[in-house]
């Protein structure tokens, strides 16, 4: 059997999607799942375009997890076993790819290949919905009145998940009758999201699609927190990412204070830290939009290995920890990226802030337990 995992924000978007995936196979089927208020699942199941299955099941504790290991789970088991070779999944909007993957290795009783994880989504909407301080819930794209996360911060999500954004124009384009694509709207969508989802496949209507390039391993790395994944190439443009690293701890005062104006304008933030208040936590930082904050991720490869074992080369240590071995001070360090429009970013400026919230030559020499004043990780946000 042969899934395909769409996720999404926008109905229309989803369906479109979910509509042009099922035509990949020559035995496949579409299923759209909406969770409604009241712990309602509203299942729909198409074939050949054809709606042939409409049915509604009450949850006792209605959720978008729920929903996934209640109906999404057990309606791909029964297609598959009615001899169908390929399930198109259309998840509930708001509902994580990497969540639907996980629950589908876990919950089916037969081998499953994962051809695709996608995201669909209107690129006009991509810059408001990354600004938006709105959580899903008060946006309307859930009904979950305790998810607390913001569209931006499920859209950066599922772009390390998937490995194909498909662009379609959204429910408010349909609805309005607006013909958003191929505008210069569009375009700056489209470009802002290479930047933001760099090793993902964008395709459009016209669009060559390629099937069966979702790899977990891959996925389960680029959304690793505090890993740092930028475009190849920079090019001109609307939008640039960049990147800089310090190879000295961070004073975390002089951090505290920079971080906003590092922030500052920035649509994505990300890395990790190396804090000299705390040099043996490898910290997560991210900032998406109008919300920054920051997350201890466990100590660095360097200070968990046994004293004179600790190598680049030591079972489980991440891509990241391998490429960025030094030979003093192994994989601690500070890498940080920012993405943004390219008349926000100053990019000397950016590097020599950070670079100023480093230690000294001569802080060097001092002992790190005389940092008497720790970052906390919520006096970040």
């Amino acid at each position: 059997m042969h899934l395909t995992v769409v996720s999404s924000l926008d109905s229309q978007c989803r369906e479109s999607a979910a509509a042009r995936l099922g035509q990949t196979h020559t035995n496949s089927v579409v299923v759209l799942h909406d969770l409604l208020d009241g712990s309602l699942v509203l299942r729909r199941v198409y074939r050949d375009g054809q709606l042939f299955e409409r049915e509604t099941t009450q949850l006792e504790h209605g959720c978008l997890s729920c929903t996934v290991r209640l109906d999404v789970v057990p309606t791909a088991e029964r297609l598959a076993s009615c001899g169908f070779d390929h399930v198109v999944l259309g998840l509930p909007p708001g509902v994580a790819a990497g969540m639907a993957v996980t629950e589908l290795r876990r919950g089916l009783s037969r081998p499953a290949v994962i051809d695709n994880a996608v995201l669909a989504l209107d690129p006009v909407d991509l810059d408001d919905h990354i600004w938006d301080r709105h959580t899903l819930f008060e946006s309307g794209f859930t009904s979950m009145p305790t998810d607390e996360r913001t569209s931006g911060e499920f859209l950066i999500g599922e772009f390390g998940q998937v490995d194909t954004v498909m662009v379609h124009p959204g429910l408010g384009a349909v609805l309005t009758g607006d013909p958003r694509e191929g505008s210069a709207q569009w375009l700056l969508g489209v470009e802002l999201l290479g930047q933001l989802a760099s090793h993902a496949g964008v395709v459009g209507a016209a669009d060559e699609y390629r099937p069966g390039c979702f790899d977990d391993a891959e996925a389960a790395a680029r959304n690793r927190p505090g890993v740092v994944r930028v475009p190849v190439i920079e090019a001109e443009g609307s939008f640039r990412t960049v990147l800089h690293r310090a190879g000295r701890p961070l004073h975390p005062g002089r951090f505290r204070e920079a971080l906003p104006q590092l922030a500052a304008g920035t649509h994505w933030l990300r890395g990790r830290l190396w804090i000299a208040s705390a040099p043996k936590t490898r910290i997560a930082v991210q900032g998406i939009g109008p919300r920054v904050w920051l997350e201890s991720t466990g100590k660095w490869l360097a200070d968990s290995a046994e004293p004179g074992q600790a190598h680049a080369g030591k079972t489980g240590a991440d891509v990241d920890s391998v490429l960025d071995w030094h030979p003093s001070h192994g994989d601690r360090g500070t890498v940080l990226a920012i993405t943004g429009r390219s008349e926000d970013i100053d990019a000397r400026e950016f590097r020599d802030l950070l670079d100023s919230c480093q230690l000294t030559q001569a802080e060097m020499k001092q002992d790190f337990g005389v940092w008497d004043d720790p970052l906390e990780l919520s006096d970040a946000l």
